[in-house]
């Protein structure tokens, strides 16, 4: 059976239709320096062990700091952290310079006043097409009332007070 790959703006039209949450994911080069990017391709995997997923982009340089063993964070964005977004969105420039940020309790980098944290160790890599899927244990983890930061249909949105699906 032969499937045929659906045009690639399409795919992406389609998926942005699903609304997700905003991370910036962290990690520490060999020499102690800090590196991140804004990531949305991010989701739990297990409950028992605690396993998160992230997907990186091949052509993206933080991915060379990943492997085995890895301790690396994800920081999970409140509704007002839409500039912090944006700026770890961006190439080009040291997303970290000015930036405030502290070792979490693996040594990972977390960054202040975000809605949650997990600091991970990386436990498999996976090859998927033109992104890398990386498994992490959870070691460590926090959070605090707020509300997150949400992508829906190319665009930053925010929950409305109030509401909910019944």
């Amino acid at each position: 059976m032969s499937l045929t790959s659906i045009e690639q703006q399409l795919f992406r039209r389609v998926c942005g239709k699903y609304a997700t949450g905003i991370t910036i994911l962290t990690v520490l080069d060999s020499g102690g320096t800090p590196h991140g990017m804004t990531v949305n391709s991010f989701t739990s995997v297990s409950l028992s062990p605690p396993l998160i997923l992230v997907c990186i982009d091949r052509e993206t340089s933080i991915l060379s700091h990943f492997a085995f063993g890895t301790r690396f964070g994800v920081n999970v964005l409140n509704e007002s952290q839409k500039e912090l977004s944006t700026w770890f969105a961006r190439s080009g420039h040291d997303r970290f310079s000015g930036m405030a940020w502290s070792p979490g309790e693996t040594g990972a980098p977390v960054l202040p006043e975000v809605l949650a944290t997990l600091e991970c160790e990386v436990t498999q890599m996976v090859e998927a097409g033109d992104h890398v899927i990386v498994i992490g244990a959870v070691l460590h983890a926090t959070w605090q009332e707020g509300r997150p930061l949400i992508y829906f249909n190319s665009s930053y949105q925010s929950l409305r007070s109030g509401t909910s699906a019944s």
